[in-house]
């Protein structure tokens, strides 16, 4: 396959290839239908010298107004296989699947243990960067290797989890260029039921206990209402979903911090530290909801600047109310982050990859 094959354009607006519907122009843009092509131009583009940014879902990204200098491989590969393995199921996936689809496939197969990720935008390449999680599970669970093109030694490779480095929304191909994502292989159980559950709500919305594993299709069905009535699954009529999702991650804090933002809620702001949602890790840390402190300092569901505004039914998503610039978009988050910190002392991080653009 010559570089000449491929899709190739010119002045490409990437707002249109995002969830957030924001971002400038590329000066050039190439689709990508496989891994062969993907390494082709990847490899080209560095013995070029020009710059690159790597693009599938467009999900989780917030691209500057004045777009990007240079190539954008979008890729949009696609095909799943599957390898039965004992009482497990290897399924490989290329990395412009989309991923809710690999998830329902799945789930209709009889394949364990991603049915708690249903309804989640974006490819299935840009699930191990960020180690994509709700509802109590995690890739990182599941996933046996990640094929990637290693820009730095020029070579295609497997990564085991392990060199991952997997962490909450991170890994070691994370806030870096040196990996392009080629496929992800998930190890998988074969059974028409799902995971023991572990995140209350949504056993509730299903009217079980946590630990009960009803079947697959039910708890996807329960995942996906959940996430729309969040304005989390993407859908043209709800205007609350025109977003990235969440658009911070939940703090994790040391249990000395965990105890000052207690102490802070009650004595200064005659809060019940008690109804701060809050979720203590086995070393020692605090996982806090985001959420919680955006509304208590003063950020409610449907805040707007401008054509920016709070999510109605999420206060963890920034929405673009139509027409929004990535300034917009940013300079709202830039407001609640800073207002978090004067608050409770906390400093909110993004979630999503900002090309182009700081916070």
């Amino acid at each position: 396959m010559a570089c000449s094959d491929v899709s190739v354009r010119d002045a490409v607006p990437l707002a249109d290839l995002a969830t957030l519907r924001v971002g400038g122009p590329a000066r050039r843009l190439i689709e990508l239908a496989d891994a062969d092509e993907i390494v082709e131009v990847v490899r080209k583009t560095d013995t070029d010298r020009e710059p690159l940014l790597v693009l599938a879902g467009g999900s989780n990204v917030v691209i500057g107004d004045h777009g990007f200098d240079g190539v954008v491989a979008h890729v949009i590969s696609r095909g799943v296989r599957q390898q039965r393995n004992g009482r497990c199921v290897l399924v490989t996936a290329c990395a412009g699947e989309p991923w809710d689809e690999l998830v329902a496939q799945c789930v209709e197969n009889g394949h364990a243990g991603v049915e708690c990720l249903s309804g989640i935008p974006g490819s299935t390449g840009a699930t191990p960067i960020q180690n994509v999680g709700a509802y109590g599970q995690e890739v990182a669970q599941r996933i046996a290797s990640v094929r990637v093109y290693d820009r730095a030694v020029r070579e295609v490779g497997d990564l085991t989890p392990a060199a991952c480095r997997f962490a909450y929304r991170s890994s070691a191909l994370r806030n870096t260029d040196r990996y392009v994502v080629l496929a992800v292989t998930f190890r998988l159980d074969c059974s028409p039921l799902g995971r023991p559950l572990r995140y209350e709500p949504l056993a509730g919305e299903l009217g079980v206990k946590v630990g009960a594993r009803p079947p697959l299709a039910v708890i996807r069905e329960a995942v996906i209402g959940l996430r729309a009535r969040s304005g989390m699954v993407l859908d043209p009529e709800d205007p609350d979903s025109i977003s990235v999702g969440s658009f911070f991650v939940n703090p994790i804090l040391t249990s000395d911090q965990s105890r000052a933002l207690e102490r802070r809620v009650t004595d200064e702001f005659g809060i019940d530290a008690t109804t701060m949602p809050r979720w203590p890790d086995s070393d020692g840390h605090v996982k806090v909801s985001a959420a919680w402190l955006i509304e208590r300092a003063g950020f409610e569901r449907g805040y707007r600047r401008g054509r920016a505004g709070i999510s109605s039914k999420h206060a963890l998503a920034l929405v673009n109310r139509g027409g929004a610039s990535a300034g917009e978009i940013v300079a709202l988050a830039r407001e609640i982050r800073d207002g978090v910190r004067a608050t409770f002392g906390v400093t909110l991080r993004p979630e999503p990859t900002l090309i182009g653009i700081d916070l």
